[in-house]
């Protein structure tokens, strides 16, 4: 295939699955698998390295954010900076301490239909949350703010996150319906998710290069630095679409329509990961 082509498609498969709750690795997996011949493990290490476009998205798209978190550090930010210093270094570790123990030694072992059970968990649990809202009237619009979360919060947050480093499971769906169910504000959540993706991501990648760099350059030789450079551009550029369209449709408070979407992509990711094998 040129790889010209070669390069869009994998950039346009990055950009839009690692945003929406469908395992963007699945997608990663099961194209990779089609067009390069990958097998899992080689798909799954290659899936974590092309989420290099989706972070220069999350950084340019938040580089207000990113730039109040670099003054938290220098102990010049504001209280609100603070705070998600605190949220994105708590998350980040608890993802850390669970996500690192599952790449190195559950991934290989979680194959076949088992893959997308924790999806179709998370996609059942969100849409009996929308048939409750449904039937018991409630006029429910989660209204939390990053500073009216804890630590606990912060604690199921990098949770949720961790689990994302099995096979078949969103980061994004994982940490926004995580969020969403603590009772955080649509938008609110979206943005922290996003947001949560800069460190989680860099240190999925620095864990994917340091534990199976051979694989990851048996890879690009398939490939060519070419097309991965093509992926990432486009993985960027649709990225920062796709955040930004996500965040307006947040805005518009539709909770009941936001947890049923959320609910039904992420049971539909599921099951396809469950029909395929693929994580």
């Amino acid at each position: 295939m040129n790889f010209i082509v070669l390069g869009i498609v994998l950039g346009l498969v990055q950009g839009i699955s690692e945003w929406i709750p469908i395992s963007s690795k699945t997608q990663i997996l099961l194209v990779s698998s089609f067009l390069l011949g990958l097998g899992f493990s080689s798909g799954y290490a290659f899936g974590l390295f092309m989420e290099i476009g989706t972070i220069i998205a999350a950084i340019i798209y938040f580089r207000k954010e990113f730039m109040e978190v670099i003054l938290a550090i220098l102990g010049k930010g504001t209280k609100n900076d603070i705070i998600m210093l605190k949220y994105l270094l708590t998350a980040t570790v608890v993802t850390g301490l669970m996500g690192v123990p599952i790449y190195l030694f559950v991934v290989s072992l979680v194959k076949g239909p088992v893959i997308g059970v924790p999806m179709m968990i998370l996609g059942t649990v969100l849409i009996i949350d929308g048939i409750t809202i449904f039937f018991t009237r409630r006029s429910y619009v989660p209204k939390k703010g990053i500073s009216e979360l804890t630590w606990k919060d912060f604690v199921i947050v990098g949770f949720a996150q961790g689990l994302a480093a099995l096979p078949g499971v969103s980061r994004s769906g994982m940490t926004t319906s995580a969020l969403i169910l603590l009772g955080v504000k649509p938008e609110e959540a979206f943005r922290l998710s996003f947001i949560a993706l800069i460190p989680a991501s860099l240190g999925a990648i620095g864990v994917t290069v340091l534990f199976s760099r051979h694989i990851i350059a048996n890879t690009l030789g398939l490939i060519s630095y070419d097309a991965l450079g093509i992926a990432i551009l486009v993985a960027t550029v649709i990225s920062l679409i796709l955040i930004n369209a996500l965040l307006r449709f947040a805005r518009s408070n539709k909770i009941l329509l936001l947890v049923f979407s959320l609910g039904a992509l992420a049971l539909a990711s599921g099951i396809l990961s469950s029909l395929t094998g693929f994580g």
